[in-house]
């Protein structure tokens, strides 16, 4: 990601949810594009999706363990357990055979959040 979409990224994580749906509306009028697509199926819970042409923008993300550096293992490991649930050693065999999805499916900030905790303890980390 380059330096210029790092700095919006974090920009925009510092808005509120007013500014947040200002900024929205400023979007769809500057580009034309339809924020407000939904898919509605009985017994499933509204998810929105943001539309720019024919293709949804990823709402939902995996993370994904890709590299443990030998130095670092066990801080992984205590985090992968936290997140996990697993037990001593499904976790170290978990850590042990990256390429791994941590997390299925989650939200943007969520798996933001995973990605953080993950490498604060030394992993490379993905969000797919």
């Amino acid at each position: 990601m380059s330096v210029k979409t790092m700095e919006i990224l974090e920009q925009l994580k510092s808005l509120t949810i007013l500014e947040t749906s200002e900024l929205v509306k400023q979007i769809e009028e500057t580009f034309g594009v339809d924020a407000s697509t939904t898919k509605v199926i009985p017994g499933i819970p509204i998810q929105p999706e943001i539309v720019v042409g024919d293709e949804p923008l990823q709402t939902e993300f995996d993370v994904v363990l890709e590299e443990v550096p030998a130095d670092k293992k066990i801080a992984i490991l205590k985090v992968v357990r936290t997140l996990t649930g697993l037990a001593l050693k499904e976790a170290k065999d978990f850590v042990e055979s990256a390429p791994k999805v941590v997390k299925e499916a989650v939200e943007l900030d969520a798996a933001e959040d995973i990605k953080q905790q993950l490498e604060a303890a030394g992993a490379k980390v993905s969000l797919k």
